[in-house]
């Protein structure tokens, strides 16, 4: 699955997003240095409802964002920016293991570092940077573990 989108075009990309993922729980985002990433993970928050100033996560590693179900009930919502780890010992020592095996939703940006920690169901996905402020954002499947 891929979607071509501008900024202004986001949110409606957004809602698509989770019209195809609606059982999906922890999903990758790869991509350089100011494609986005993070901006499309405040866009997907505002499409599940989040109320909570979504930011990104550098310094803190996890943040952590909540919404309600259809039914009323609060769910969370975790993103990761791991940039700033070295190894998988920084991952576990920030909590990230604990984080990826929640029952919540997990956005994970820089994953390398964690790769070998990541659920089997994990959905990795690219952002590309395209001409005319343009982002393509792919499903990539990835072999089986």
């Amino acid at each position: 699955m891929q979607w071509t989108f501008t900024l202004d075009q986001l949110p409606k990309t957004a809602k698509q997003f989770w019209e195809h993922f609606t059982d999906k729980q922890v999903f990758t985002l790869d991509g350089p240095m100011g494609a986005g990433k993070t901006t499309l993970v405040k866009a997907l928050c505002a499409a599940m409802g989040v109320q909570d100033t979504t930011a990104s996560p550098t310094f803190s590693i996890i943040n952590e964002y909540t919404y309600q179900d259809k039914q009323g009930e609060p769910h969370s919502i975790y993103h990761l920016d791991l940039y700033r780890l070295r190894d998988e010992d920084d991952a576990i020592s920030a909590g990230v293991e604990d984080t990826l095996y929640q029952d919540a939703i997990c956005f994970v940006e820089w994953p390398g570092v964690v790769a070998h920690m990541l659920p089997p169901n994990t959905v990795h996905l690219q952002l590309e940077v395209l001409p005319d402020q343009k982002r393509i954002l792919r499903e990539i499947i990835a072999s089986s573990k």
